[in-house]
Order: C-alpha cells, then structure tokens, then sequence
C-alpha cells in the first residue's frame, strides 16, 4: 500500500508580489499539516493574471529558471516540511518568454521544469502576446511520493496532454490554473465544462487528477476585469470530485490516495492493454488529413 495525501489550494492575488508569496507559503503550511505530501498551487500566483492586458512593461516580471529567486523559496519551504511543491512561474529564455512550471521534490531539490504546451488567445486571457509555446513536450516527474504528471491550465482542455503524461507512467494528474469569467461576455460560466473536462481525463485515464484555481476580481489598465471563480477540486481514479472548493473562499482541500490499489484498478480496467495507436494517426495533425511539415 502506497498512501499519499494531495491538496489544492486557492487564493487571490494583488500587486504585492511578497505578500502572494507569503500567502501562498500559509496554505502551503496549512496543506501540510493536514498531512498533505503534494501541494499545488494556483497558476502564475506571484502576480495578479497579467495576461489580461498586452502591455510590454509586464516583460519585466520574468526570471529565469536558474537562480529564480521564487523557485529558491518554496524549494526551501519544501525541504523544511518535507512536500512536493510544483511551482508555477513566469519565465524568461533567452530572448523569448514561457509560461513555466518547476517541479521541486520532498528534499527541496528541483526536478525539472515544464513549459506550457497550449497558450490560449481571447478577450482577457491574451497569453500569446507573453508566452511562447512550451518546447519541453509533456513529462512525468518521480517524487518522493510517487510519479507525477503536471500541465497548466489551457493545457487541461486538451485530452491528448493527459494521455501523454498517462502513459509516460504518471500516477496523479496536476493541473494550477487561473480561469473566470469572460469579458466580451458576462453571461458565460465555464466553472462546471472545466471540472467536468478534467474529471473525465482523471476517469478516462483512471488517476487521481488535482486542479488549483484562483478567486477574487482583477482589474486590468484598459477597463477590463476578471473574477476567478475558484472551485478548485481533487477528483479520483473514476472522474468523481472528492472535495470541492467554493468560488471565493481562500481554502485548502486534501485527498488520500493508495496509489498501488489504483494502479490495480488501471491494470484491471484494459484502457491501455486495448489501446490502438495506429488507429490514431489523425490526432498528429491539424486537420485530421494531413501530417505537419517536418521540424513545424
């Protein structure tokens, strides 16, 4: 029996970046003490979601991923309280920029980093004016309490990264997002299509799957705003929500898992004995019909 606890946390965000670290750093305590080995937290949780606006001064809130003085941080806190911390940051690269995520493991050493593979483009969540594609591909992390699969928000619309990070033996799904309402349009409410796609990568893929959100209204410089609606989750190997958080509290949610009874349950069900890749040659397109030039 292989036990381990994860937890999903949410919060708000303002301009005082120490104090969303400081604040991040509480839940990140709390989450432990409520025994919690893998903690996540939200996507890009240093600033507010910058990305509502396209404004070139933002540039100046990237860091490398050596010597990231964020990353530094919580890979001390980590060490001190013996939890994995994936830490979501704004990346700078050279002469280009990510939407990054580094994977510290129970020790406070860092795994690795990941790179957002899907950058979405819309009314308030203008990304690909900051970010470019992840060049990292989908990859799987072994923590000290087991193998870990992480993607960042728009990545979790996309089925194809949780089968990736599946079959690259990942035993949790994790995915830190920021995600509200919709500017151009004040009546959408997305808050249950994002669960439900996501409990359907956890179901289909018959892992435990953690989604962390942040709440609160942010305001951009050109008369925009978004309010996060939170409801971070912690869904099982079956799809279904464990604990569920509200739209605007602040929270912490845990979930215990026995990833050896899990990893049985995936081997008994045959979704990957009956795979068929070579059936699946139209998901390397874009067009279903013809395959993408080599090197694009």
């Amino acid at each position: 029996m292989r036990q381990v606890t994860v937890a999903a946390t949410q919060m708000e965000c303002d301009w005082d970046r120490p104090g969303n670290i400081a604040r991040a750093e509480r839940l990140v305590r709390q989450a432990a003490a409520e025994g919690a080995n893998i903690i996540l937290i939200q996507e890009l949780f240093e600033t507010p979601y910058f990305c509502q606006d396209q404004f070139h001064d933002h540039f100046n809130l990237a860091q490398p991923f050596e010597g990231n003085p964020l990353i530094a941080h919580f890979a001390a806190l980590a060490a001190e309280l013996s939890v994995v911390l994936p830490v979501s940051y704004f990346e700078r690269a050279g002469q280009t920029a990510y939407n990054s995520i580094a994977i510290v493991d129970a020790d406070g050493s860092v795994l690795g980093n990941y790179r957002k593979s899907h950058i979405p483009d819309g009314p308030g969540y203008t990304e690909k004016f900051y970010f470019s594609p992840g060049d990292t591909g989908f990859r799987v992390w072994p923590t000290r309490f087991g193998k870990i699969g992480v993607g960042i928000c728009w990545d979790q619309w996309f089925p194809e990264s949780a089968r990736a990070m599946a079959l690259g033996g990942a035993e949790i799904l994790f995915y830190p997002t920021a995600i509200g309402s919709e500017p151009q349009d004040s009546s959408l409410d997305s808050a249950p299509h994002w669960q439900r796609v996501m409990q359907g990568h956890a179901g289909a893929n018959l892992m435990p799957l953690v989604a962390s959100n942040r709440i609160g209204t942010e305001r951009g410089l050109n008369g925009t705003e978004i309010t996060f609606y939170g409801s971070s989750f912690i869904a099982d190997p079956t799809g279904a929500k464990l604990v569920e958080a509200d739209r605007g509290s602040e929270s912490v949610l845990t979930a215990t898992f026995d990833l050896d009874a899990i990893a049985h349950q995936r081997r008994s069900w045959g979704v990957f004995r009956d795979r068929r890749p070579d059936l699946y040659g139209a998901l390397t397109t874009l067009d279903g019909r013809h395959p993408l030039a080599a090197g694009r």
